[in-house]
C-alpha cells in the first residue's frame, strides 16, 4: 500500500468516527474548537457594596493627567469571576468573543475584551476603585472609578461607573 493510500484510509477512519467527546461534570463536550453554550448576553455585573466588600482588595499606584494616585479597590477579573462571567480556567472558543462594557453616569463608555483580562492571555491589570489617596472618591470621580494603570494614557479609565456588562459579540 502506498503512503497516500494509507493517509486516505486513516483520514476516512477519523471522519467516520465523528468528533471526539469527553465528559466534564456530567456533560459531554466535543473536542476541538467548540465551546460551551454561551452565557446569557448581555450579563449585568453587580457592583453593589455587598458584592464589592466580599471580594479581595488591591492597592495600586496610577498616573493620570500628570498626577499620581494611590488607589484601592477590586480587580475587575475577580469581580467578573464572582459573577460567573469569567471562568477560572483559560478562555476558549466562543468565550474569546466576550467583552466588558463599562458605562459612566454621563454616558462615557469603555470596552475591554475578556481575553485582555484573563491571566493566561492578556493579564491586564484593571481595577474598580472606590478610594484614592486614602479617601473615598468624591462625586466628580466616584463613588466608583475604573482604572487601568498599565495603559499609556487613561482613555479607558471611567469615572462615576454606573454599570458593568459582559456582552458576547455578534
Amino acid at each position: 500500500m502506498t503512503s497516500a493510500s494509507q493517509r486516505w484510509i486513516l483520514a476516512s477512519a477519523f471522519l467516520a468516527a465523528g468528533p471526539a467527546t469527553h465528559a466534564v461534570a456530567g456533560e459531554e463536550i466535543a473536542q476541538g474548537h467548540a465551546s460551551p453554550p454561551p452565557a446569557t448576553s448581555p450579563q449585568a455585573i453587580p457592583i453593589d457594596n455587598a458584592t464589592l466588600t466580599a471580594l479581595p482588595r488591591e492597592a495600586v499606584a496610577a498616573a493620570a493627567h500628570g498626577k499620581t494616585l494611590e488607589c484601592e479597590g477590586v480587580a475587575l477579573p475577580a469581580l467578573l469571576r464572582a459573577a460567573n462571567a469569567l471562568s477560572a480556567g483559560p478562555l476558549r472558543g466562543g468565550q474569546l468573543a466576550n467583552y466588558v462594557l463599562v458605562t459612566a453616569r454621563d454616558g462615557y463608555r469603555a470596552v475591554f475584551s475578556l481575553a485582555e483580562l484573563e491571566p493566561s492571555l492578556g493579564n491586564r491589570k484593571v481595577l474598580l476603585v472606590d478610594r484614592c489617596d486614602g479617601q473615598p472618591l468624591g462625586n466628580d470621580d466616584g463613588p466608583l472609578r475604573l482604572i487601568a494603570p498599565e495603559e499609556s494614557r487613561p482613555a479607558r479609565w471611567v469615572r462615576q461607573v454606573q454599570s458593568i456588562t459582559v456582552v458576547t459579540a455578534p
